[in-house]
């Protein structure tokens, strides 16, 4: 079954078969992300431009570890607009430029996955070795504390090189 953009009045189904499945969920009562984009759920955002947000993972590989998510629900990124893929990635490199002065990783790693929420996402991620980009280590929780500290940090870096998306909170 293929699954592409989701829009009002659009199928995901490409099999045609009439059951409920995850982007027919996902078109009923929204991606998880775009709950936390809509503030129905918390999320801790260091971006937020009309096409896309950036907010801190709450299972993160590493600390600072950021999802950079469209605005727009698109479950896969070769479905993505070319244009929207460009700023994604734009955002991610500014993004990554703040984590590697906050966290002074030895890399900032980046993951296009998407299989554990059906909305496009990249993950930017502070790495020391290959090791850090394994989901395997995520943490399976985090302080809300603790990720409001690595965000203002995250902001703090991104004022310093003029990024125009910085998210007051």
């Amino acid at each position: 079954m293929r699954r592409t953009r989701i829009r009002s009045g659009e199928t995901d189904d490409s099999a045609g078969r009439g059951s409920i499945d995850r982007g027919l969920a996902s078109r009923l009562m929204g991606s998880v992300f775009t709950r936390i984009i809509q503030g129905e759920l918390p999320g801790t955002f260091i971006w937020r431009d009309d096409r896309c947000v950036a907010f801190l993972s709450i299972n993160p590989l590493q600390p600072g570890h950021t999802l950079v998510v469209p605005v727009e629900e698109i479950d896969h990124w070769i479905d993505a607009d070319p244009a929207l893929n460009a700023h994604l990635m734009d955002v991610a490199q500014q993004i990554a430029r703040a984590l590697q002065a906050a966290f002074d990783p030895t890399r900032v790693g980046l993951i296009i996955a998407g299989l554990e929420v059906p909305h496009l996402h990249l993950h930017v991620v502070p790495i020391r070795t290959e090791r850090d980009l394994d989901f395997a280590n995520a943490a399976r929780s985090v302080e809300p504390e603790a990720l409001e500290r690595a965000a203002e940090r995250i902001r703090a870096e991104l004022r310093a090189i003029g990024a125009p998306g910085v998210a007051e909170r």
